[in-house]
């Protein structure tokens, strides 16, 4: 018999603003998977694999919206997001920090 937390989250969710949940151990895709939120406990299917410590989405996500994790923005989509897919590099871009925003100054 497998045990889980007291929590029994697979992933760990800290802001009502999140779109994304962190992976708490590996996650093969097909598999349910569970995160608590301010409603209590949520489960969604995976659509693909989640390393351990990397990102799911909780929600879909919009090409070009801003994707929040523990609240704050950490990127933008650079494609469509489903619910369940790996959120990672190759699907958001960063925008701390770039200085290649619009300025022909940060070109220099």
């Amino acid at each position: 018999m497998e045990h889980r937390i007291e929590t029994g989250a697979d992933a760990l969710y800290m802001d009502e603003r999140d779109h994304v949940a962190t992976a708490l151990r590996d996650m093969q895709a097909g598999e349910s998977i569970h995160y608590r939120n301010a409603a209590g406990l949520q489960m969604i299917t995976l659509a693909e694999p989640i390393p351990f410590g990397h990102k799911v989405a909780v929600a879909d996500i919009a090409f070009g919206q801003d994707v929040r994790k523990y609240g704050e923005v950490i990127g933008r989509a650079v494609n469509s997001i489903a619910l369940g897919c790996h959120v990672h590099v190759h699907n958001i871009e960063g925008i701390r920090g770039r200085g290649d925003l619009g300025t022909k100054e940060a070109a220099q």
